[in-house]
Protein backbone atom coordinates (compact mmCIF):
# COMPACT_ATOMS: atom_id res chain seq x y z
CA UNK A 1 0.00 0.00 0.00
CA UNK A 2 1.25 3.69 -0.74
CA UNK A 3 1.72 5.56 2.10
CA UNK A 4 -0.98 7.62 0.93
CA UNK A 5 -3.45 5.30 1.00
CA UNK A 6 -2.52 3.60 4.42
CA UNK A 7 -5.69 3.15 7.22
CA UNK A 8 -4.98 5.75 9.86
CA UNK A 9 -2.92 4.13 12.53
CA UNK A 10 -5.98 4.06 15.26
CA UNK A 11 -3.38 3.13 18.12
CA UNK A 12 -2.83 6.75 18.11
CA UNK A 13 -5.45 6.94 20.45
CA UNK A 14 -3.02 5.76 23.08
CA UNK A 15 -1.45 8.58 23.58
CA UNK A 16 -4.68 10.56 24.99
CA UNK A 17 -4.92 8.16 27.34
CA UNK A 18 -4.95 9.64 30.91
CA UNK A 19 -3.94 7.01 32.78
CA UNK A 20 -1.96 3.38 32.63
CA UNK A 21 -3.86 0.31 31.86
CA UNK A 22 -4.24 -1.88 34.54
CA UNK A 23 -4.66 -5.12 34.02
CA UNK A 24 -8.30 -6.99 34.70
CA UNK A 25 -10.43 -10.28 33.18
CA UNK A 26 -14.11 -9.84 33.73
CA UNK A 27 -16.69 -10.92 31.53
CA UNK A 28 -18.58 -7.86 30.00
CA UNK A 29 -21.68 -8.02 27.28
CA UNK A 30 -21.79 -5.25 25.09
CA UNK A 31 -24.51 -4.34 22.09
CA UNK A 32 -24.19 -3.03 19.51
CA UNK A 33 -27.26 -1.72 17.28
CA UNK A 34 -27.65 -5.27 15.80
CA UNK A 35 -26.21 -7.44 18.26
CA UNK A 36 -25.23 -8.98 21.68
CA UNK A 37 -21.98 -10.05 22.73
CA UNK A 38 -20.02 -11.85 25.87
CA UNK A 39 -16.99 -11.77 26.03
CA UNK A 40 -13.59 -10.84 28.64
CA UNK A 41 -12.38 -7.61 29.63
CA UNK A 42 -8.18 -7.35 29.83
CA UNK A 43 -7.65 -4.18 31.28
CA UNK A 44 -9.24 -0.78 32.52
CA UNK A 45 -8.24 2.39 33.38
CA UNK A 46 -10.01 5.25 35.40
CA UNK A 47 -11.65 6.08 31.22
CA UNK A 48 -12.19 3.22 29.40
CA UNK A 49 -11.74 -0.53 28.99
CA UNK A 50 -9.93 -2.82 26.74
CA UNK A 51 -12.39 -5.91 25.26
CA UNK A 52 -10.93 -8.98 23.48
CA UNK A 53 -12.60 -10.12 20.90
CA UNK A 54 -12.77 -11.56 17.15
CA UNK A 55 -15.64 -8.93 16.54
CA UNK A 56 -15.08 -5.66 17.50
CA UNK A 57 -17.84 -3.15 16.78
CA UNK A 58 -16.88 -0.54 14.14
CA UNK A 59 -14.61 2.55 14.89
CA UNK A 60 -16.32 5.45 16.84
CA UNK A 61 -19.08 3.64 16.88
CA UNK A 62 -20.91 3.48 20.83
CA UNK A 63 -21.99 0.28 22.33
CA UNK A 64 -23.55 -0.36 25.43
CA UNK A 65 -21.82 -2.48 28.57
CA UNK A 66 -22.50 -4.29 31.23
CA UNK A 67 -20.06 -5.89 33.51
CA UNK A 68 -19.51 -6.83 37.34
CA UNK A 69 -16.75 -5.03 38.89
CA UNK A 70 -14.97 -7.25 41.01
CA UNK A 71 -16.74 -6.77 45.11
CA UNK A 72 -19.59 -4.81 43.53
CA UNK A 73 -23.02 -6.61 44.12
CA UNK A 74 -24.90 -4.39 41.05
CA UNK A 75 -23.25 -4.79 37.58
CA UNK A 76 -21.97 -1.47 35.80
CA UNK A 77 -24.00 -0.75 32.79
CA UNK A 78 -22.64 2.20 30.80
CA UNK A 79 -22.03 3.07 27.27
CA UNK A 80 -19.05 3.37 25.64
CA UNK A 81 -17.05 4.92 22.03
CA UNK A 82 -14.79 2.35 20.20
CA UNK A 83 -11.59 4.28 20.21
CA UNK A 84 -9.19 1.88 19.24
CA UNK A 85 -8.88 -1.72 17.13
CA UNK A 86 -6.33 -3.85 17.05
CA UNK A 87 -6.01 -7.07 15.18
CA UNK A 88 -4.06 -9.58 17.31
CA UNK A 89 -0.88 -8.41 15.37
CA UNK A 90 2.85 -9.25 17.20
CA UNK A 91 2.17 -9.11 20.99
CA UNK A 92 -1.47 -7.64 20.50
CA UNK A 93 -4.59 -9.05 21.37
CA UNK A 94 -7.39 -8.95 18.91
CA UNK A 95 -9.84 -6.64 20.36
CA UNK A 96 -11.38 -3.05 20.55
CA UNK A 97 -10.78 0.05 22.81
CA UNK A 98 -13.30 1.89 24.62
CA UNK A 99 -14.04 5.19 26.36
CA UNK A 100 -16.64 5.43 29.02
CA UNK A 101 -19.45 7.86 27.62
CA UNK A 102 -21.59 9.75 30.24
CA UNK A 103 -20.29 7.76 33.45
CA UNK A 104 -22.72 9.17 36.69
CA UNK A 105 -20.77 10.17 39.41
CA UNK A 106 -21.66 6.81 40.80
CA UNK A 107 -20.34 4.97 38.30
CA UNK A 108 -17.03 7.45 37.63
CA UNK A 109 -16.06 6.59 41.36
CA UNK A 110 -16.25 2.45 41.24
CA UNK A 111 -14.53 2.71 38.54
CA UNK A 112 -11.83 5.09 39.92
CA UNK A 113 -11.94 2.60 43.34
CA UNK A 114 -11.42 -0.77 41.60
CA UNK A 115 -8.68 0.69 39.54
CA UNK A 116 -7.05 2.11 42.45
CA UNK A 117 -7.87 -0.87 44.32
CA UNK A 118 -5.76 -3.30 41.81
CA UNK A 119 -2.84 -0.96 41.22
CA UNK A 120 -2.31 -0.94 45.28
CA UNK A 121 -2.92 2.47 45.90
Amino acid sequence: MAQAEQAPDVRTVVERRGSERTPIVVRIEYETVDALFSEFTRNINEGGVFIETDTPAELDSIVQLQFQLPGSRQPLKVSGRVVRLTAGAEDELPGMGLEFEDLTDMDRTRIDHLVQRLRGI
